[in-house]
């Protein structure tokens, strides 16, 4: 595999303070990474800065090989990476099918001209962006709610409905911005089980989430920052034995930690 995303020497400040101290970084293409932290480590900074919703003080950020350093979120997202947010943001009147719709409109060939005139173009957009979208509601379990109004459905449901809007246009990456909170735990199952599925089709995803046990269990590697710098990375294996990560982020000394997995077992 090769990197999709590269992120070099990140940095930004806010009135002298360190959000970001020369993070550094790599998302594998057809991987699952993710991104944690105590809270004020820089994980929402890092993923803003990344995907054109904050400026850089410095750094570089590479997406498949093109520089896509300092330019504006939504040209970005035409680049190919797209992303999520931790508020869900839905059309809640619409239906499931035309969120998806939506989301695939700034990005098809076909103009208002071709959509007046309801040329060639047109037409065979609108079937690759049907065709996409009843794939990805299969993949995330929604195929029954297809023509309901998203405004019926869970919260959870929700955030896998904004999911597959991110990936509808055929993305590099998506970024997930705390995909789990504030989901129940019998949905954040889903949500796992989603995108591990998604993964397993080809999709590539960089996480950033509180729950440990959420991205221990789906993601392929693991970055983990404390006041604005890396502080580990690695397999879900090897971050949850690295003493700094412990300490810092998990609250415990390996000692700790042992004793727990020795009562565990």
């Amino acid at each position: 595999m090769s990197p999709v995303l590269e992120v070099t020497d990140l940095r930004k400040a806010y009135a002298g303070v360190h959000a970001l101290d020369g993070v550094s970084f790599a998302v594998e293409a057809g991987s699952i990474t993710g991104l944690i932290g105590p809270n004020g480590s820089g994980k929402s900074t890092a993923i803003d800065c990344i995907s054109g919703f904050q400026k850089l003080d410095g750094g570089k950020v590479m997406l498949a090989g093109s520089d896509i350093t300092g330019r504006v979120a939504h040209h970005i997202a035409r680049a190919g990476l797209m992303r999520t947010f931790q508020t869900v943001r839905v059309y809640e009147r619409l239906s499931l099918s035309d969120n998806l719709a939506i989301a695939t409109q700034q990005f098809d060939p076909a103009t208002w001209v071709d959509e007046f005139l309801r040329t060639r173009r047109y037409r065979e957009a609108v079937a690759a962006s049907e065709t996409r979208a009843r794939r990805l509601v299969e993949l995330i379990g929604l195929q029954r709610y297809y023509e309901a109004e998203v405004g019926i459905l869970s919260y959870g449901q929700k955030k896998l409905v904004a999911l597959a809007a991110a990936l509808m246009p055929h993305p590099k990456i998506v970024v997930l911005d705390e995909p789990v909170a504030g989901v129940n735990p019998s949905r954040i199952r889903e949500i796992e089980e989603a995108l591990r599925q998604l993964n397993e089709s080809g999709e590539t995803f960089l996480i950033v989430e509180h729950n440990v046990e959420f991205i221990t269990n789906l993601c392929h590697r693991v970055v983990v920052l404390e006041q604005g710098r890396k502080l580990a990375e690695g397999t879900a294996v090897e971050i949850h034995t690295d003493p700094r990560v412990l300490e810092a982020y998990l609250g415990m000394t390996p000692e700790m930690a042992a004793a727990e997995m020795r009562g565990a077992s």
